[in-house]
């Protein structure tokens, strides 16, 4: 037990989401004092650097409506119950990209807003890609454009905000690290 630990003394769900769930705990601070806590219940998710041949990075483009703009990002996706995130992964590299992969590696599994959020997202290299002959398979709800950006290409879109959010800024800076030391 840390000595920071807040104790749970009363749970409640007050939403149940296709995506997410909401509760808000009660909790016993370690002052001895109690306050609330408002708390997103996710799955989890995955999200791949997939790096071609040629060194470049395969992103998407699409819209995100809790920020009501376009951003570039790298692949990713939610984990679905009882899936294995490295399944999830390949999955999800094939449904967005229609790209496979010979090699995943786990890069790091990192918690993205600990504040508020459960959820992990587990972050993997993929590399040997090979383009399917059917191209990406997206879901009805899902619009996306494919990108191949260099590393160079990709730290201007993070300048310029067209690369907004932390995963794909973590996989940026890794990939540029990964490719500097293989040349």
């Amino acid at each position: 037990m840390s000595k920071f630990e807040e104790k749970t003394i009363h749970s409640e769900r007050i939403y149940e989401g296709k995506i997410i769930n909401l509760k808000v705990d009660e909790v016993m601070l370690p002052n001895g004092n109690q306050s609330k806590r408002e708390l997103i219940e996710h799955p989890g998710a995955v999200a791949l650097v997939a790096i071609t041949e040629d060194h470049k990075i395969i992103m998407v483009e699409q819209f995100r409506k809790a920020l009501e703009r376009t951003i570039i990002e790298i692949p990713a996706g939610k984990i679905e119950k009882g899936e294995d995130p490295k399944y999830t992964a390949m999955r999800e590299l094939e449904e967005e990209t229609g790209y496979s992969a010979d090699h995943l590696e786990l890069i790091q599994s990192f918690s993205t807003s600990p504040g508020f959020a459960d959820e992990v997202i587990h972050l993997y290299s993929a590399t040997g890609l090979k383009k399917s002959t059917s191209g990406a398979v997206l879901d009805e709800d899902e619009f996306v454009e494919l990108l191949e950006v260099t590393i160079e290409e990709a730290e201007q879109l993070m300048k310029v905000n067209r690369i907004y959010d932390a995963k794909t800024a973590f996989a940026v800076l890794w990939a540029k690290q990964k490719i500097s030391t293989e040349n």
